[in-house]
């Protein structure tokens, strides 16, 4: 009789690291996560790799905390080397991860209210 494999993966799944090109300290969140305030919650970051093996998975980042200012979208599998002046010159201040496709309806409306959809929770 085979052996029973139970999963423990959670997507979509985030690294962010203190130093450009995936180095230094690495800080992992798995979920749907918004996180409000990257620099007072994990320091600096410099790069990051999302990961979820739904094509339709999403990361914003965005260019002030709380999900406010300008912001960029990601979809699907995506790796940053270099976090400097991703968004439209300006550093991430906060992001969200999602496993599934948000619109930019919905993106806009989580900026314009700072709350988060049924299901995140917030970092």
């Amino acid at each position: 009789m085979a052996k029973a494999f139970i999963s423990q993966a959670t997507f979509p799944r985030l690294r962010l690291f203190r130093d450009e090109n995936f180095r230094g300290r690495r800080f992992v969140v798995r979920g749907n996560v918004g996180i409000r305030n990257l620099d007072r919650t994990f320091g600096d970051i410099e790069s990051l790799r999302f990961f979820s093996p739904n094509s339709g998975a999403t990361l914003v980042l965005f260019s002030r905390r709380n999900f406010q200012g300008r912001f960029r979208v990601f979809r699907g599998v995506t790796n940053i080397a270099d976090l400097d002046d991703i968004i439209f010159d300006n550093d991430p201040e906060s992001l969200i991860s999602s496993n599934s496709r948000l619109s930019l309806e919905q993106i806009r409306t989580i900026r314009r209210t700072g709350n988060l959809p049924n299901g995140f929770r917030s970092i």
